[in-house]
């Protein structure tokens, strides 16, 4: 399993546009981008490949990390920062599988596979969209994926397990979401040999909220930013126990003072790993 991680960043990306603060323009200097969020796993025993999330960044995404058109994907959630790169694959794919959960949400009383039919209908004769119950394991690309639901209102939302079954790699992402994760998702995602984790920004930000943190650890830190995301320091309470092997931060805001933006565990754009 070879995981290429396309876009690390939130839902402005860094650097921002139009912004001239510290941490875009460290980002400037040092040449790095964390565009809107998005994964490419690559299975290298059958040649196929998937794509967690279709960013907005999709075109420049996949030219910068050269990497192969996906054979199917995966859509955590509709925010557009996750699902309105899927108008990209027009003209460039013919019948590619697109994966979604079958869950109604309340807030739109419609599934992620039901809104996503709907707005890219357009796209019927492109892609096909398969429903798929959370939590039920279901095969694409010679991997094992689930979809495990987390907590990002107003919305439903989810994380992915991606397994393969000949080789036992393991990756898990928490998608979008604050720490009060459900106890099922939190072992469905643990043990992998990379966690991708939400950490939209450093706790000490959380007085800039309009409502503050949130579930504060036993130090009184926030573990989550106002209601919909991680804090880093939440994000890495959770990898502390989910124990595994790797973990890297995504879904970075530039919000990040510059002497910590760039500090590890935080990912950038093109990072790769072998699984």
């Amino acid at each position: 399993m070879r995981v290429t991680l396309l876009g690390t960043g939130d839902t402005t990306g860094t650097p921002t546009v139009g912004c001239d603060c510290d941490t875009c323009e460290a980002a400037r200097e040092r040449g790095v981008s964390r565009s809107r969020f998005s994964v490419h796993v690559a299975n290298e025993r059958t040649g196929e490949s998937l794509l967690v999330d279709f960013s907005p960044d999709f075109r420049q995404q996949f030219l910068a990390a050269d990497v192969p058109l996906p054979d199917a994907g995966l859509v955590t959630h509709i925010h557009f920062d996750h699902l309105d790169g899927l108008g990209n694959v027009y003209r460039l794919v013919d019948g590619l599988p697109v994966h979604a959960p079958n869950e109604t949400d309340p807030a739109t009383d419609e599934s992620v596979a039901e809104t996503i039919r709907g707005k890219y209908d357009y796209l019927e004769d492109r892609i096909g969209v398969h429903a798929r119950e959370p939590m039920t394991p279901f095969e694409t690309c010679g991997f094992e994926v689930r979809f495990v639901p987390v907590d990002h209102p107003p919305l439903v939302c989810y994380g992915v397990v991606i397994e393969d079954p000949e080789t036992g790699a393991k990756l898990s992402l928490t998608g979008d979401t604050s720490y009060d994760v459900p106890e099922p998702s939190r072992e469905a995602l643990a043990d992998a040999d990379l966690l991708l984790a939400d950490a939209i920004v450093p706790a000490s930000l959380c007085e800039h909220h309009p409502i503050g943190g949130r579930h504060e650890g036993p130090d009184g830190v926030p573990r989550t930013f106002g209601t919909k995301h991680m804090t880093r320091e939440g994000a890495l309470a959770l990898a502390d126990e989910l124990d595994p092997d790797r973990t890297r931060l995504v879904h970075l805001a530039h919000f990040y003072p510059a002497d910590e933006a760039f500090e590890e565990p935080l990912a950038v754009d093109g990072e790769v790993y072998e699984l």
